[in-house]
């Protein structure tokens, strides 16, 4: 008599459990737009969603402590004047957060670490590229600054978000509308999905497609893309039935799936959310109420069916937190932020565990907020894997780091043959200036704008204390 033998995995028991009711944000009148993004964005500091907004864009960002019934007349962050599309975190900036939006412009924002009184209405800048509606954004994961968007004009643009400039535009790639951009692990290609059921590994810095494979799912809905640690290719799409489907794809040999498996019939399309430390992805489908998660192995079948956390209400969208953001004393590996019609509600994925102490094996040391390399370094040719940090005393998001974006050739200390003149306080030749000098004016300006910004906290205190009095 034969026995099954049961597949060893430390993560075959990975359950899912939504939070109290006292933990979810309540009364946020979620965006309604068509468009298969995830609406929601989250890092160890901040929850961001798109929500319903007149005449324009606009998200809401609230601090993760701020549970609870929010006010109606809670600050949003409004600028654009089309629907908001997508929005991301910076990986290296927990207070920075770029949108996207239907006007065609990228913005990107600086969050304070205080609950502004009023609508954050001014970006840091606002990146102007595209001709059609930008639907996709995407942080470099290893540089710094460096930001991807794609739009409905079928183009891929990625700026350096510290000077303003648009690094490298890909704009003969794509035939048709971009339905998905993810990077690799060290930002070196890029695997897209496209409306002509085409899947494209691109080197962008080269602007060439150095692999592709069509009809990697032969329906004509849309398919989702991401890398994973072994450096294969996760897709999720539809049968020619209109049955969902995921894969696995090996680039270096895109003639044979290295594992394809059919799901369930339904028409909600399937966002993968996949992390590295435990190659576990997760499929969250736009209208369905559950989540399924697998874990991705060297070993056939090589995509393996864990579990599905299944609820009552269907998800309008869906957060999903960086590893730092984690409770590593609970045993905590994933944790997504749903969205309802009218609500945010945290789901968090557990290993059962009886221990206290920390689990090694459940937490390797995983991509911290320093990036590995600048903009320039990047665009040159260099790659460096994410700097990572080690989880075992928790971690502690740093303090409000301001972005400062500095435009180009506005002090260029190149020499040149013709004068150019400074752009310093006292407007001297750039040579009569010692390093001590320019150090000097530097810190001084910096004193200034630090004095300034604590007289506009004081004032804002004094006018939310009189604001609470009259009430």
């Amino acid at each position: 008599m034969s026995r099954r033998v049961v597949r060893q995995s430390k993560f075959r028991h990975v359950f899912g459990q939504a939070a109290k009711a006292d933990q979810a944000y309540e009364d946020i009148r979620v965006s309604k737009v068509t468009w298969d993004s995830s609406f929601c964005a989250v890092n160890p500091k901040f929850l961001a969603i798109i929500v319903e907004a007149g005449g324009g864009g606009a998200f809401i960002v609230l601090p993760l402590a701020k549970t609870g019934r929010v006010d109606k007349n809670y600050p949003l962050v409004t600028g654009h004047t089309a629907p908001v599309l997508d929005i991301d975190w910076c990986p290296h900036n927990d207070n920075v957060i770029a949108s996207a939006s239907d006007d065609t412009t990228i913005m990107v924002w600086q969050i304070p670490d205080y609950t502004p009184v009023r609508n954050i209405t001014e970006p840091i800048i606002t990146l102007e590229g595209h001709s059609k509606r930008v639907g996709i954004l995407s942080w470099h994961p290893t540089a710094r600054n460096v930001l991807l968007s794609a739009g409905g004009d079928n183009v891929i643009i990625i700026w350096n978000v510290g000077t303003g400039e648009m690094l490298l535009s890909l704009d003969d790639m794509h035939p048709d509308v971009i339905h998905s951009v993810c990077w690799n692990s060290n930002g070196s290609l890029l695997a897209t999905t496209c409306k002509d059921k085409t899947l494209r590994i691109i080197d962008p810095r080269k602007g060439q497609v150095v692999a592709e494979r069509f009809a990697a799912h032969e329906g004509m809905r849309p398919m989702r893309a991401v890398f994973t640690r072994q450096g294969h290719i996760f897709t999720t799409g539809f049968t020619r039935m209109s049955q969902r489907e995921l894969g696995l794809w090996d680039p270096n040999n895109f003639e044979e799936p290295v594992a394809l498996q059919e799901m369930d019939t339904s028409n909600g399309v399937l966002l993968p959310f996949y992390d590295p430390d435990s190659s576990i992805v997760y499929l969250c489908g736009k209208g369905d109420s559950s989540i399924r998660y697998f874990e991705i192995t060297d070993e056939p079948p090589f995509v393996h069916y864990l579990n599905t956390f299944s609820s009552k209400e269907p998800q309008r969208g869906m957060g999903f937190m960086p590893k730092r953001g984690l409770d590593v004393s609970k045993c905590e590996i994933a944790r997504f932020y749903k969205l309802h019609e009218r609500k945010c509600e945290p789901i968090v994925m557990t290993v059962p565990r009886k221990s206290d102490l920390f689990q090694d094996d459940l937490y390797p040391d995983t991509p911290g907020p320093e990036p590995a390399l600048e903009a320039d370094e990047w665009l040159s040719g260099q790659d460096a894997e994410p700097v990572l940090i080690s989880l075992r005393d928790g971690y502690v998001p740093p303090k409000h780091r301001e972005l400062r974006v500095t435009k180009r050739n506005i002090l260029d200390v190149r020499p040149s043959t013709s004068p150019r003149r400074s752009q310093s306080a006292s407007d001297a030749p750039l040579a009569q200036h010692t390093l001590e000098t320019l150090l000097e004016e530097i810190k001084s300006l910096r004193e200034r704008v630090q004095a300034q910004e604590q007289r506009i906290t004081a004032l804002e205190n004094m006018l939310c204390e009189l604001v609470d009095g009259t009430d």
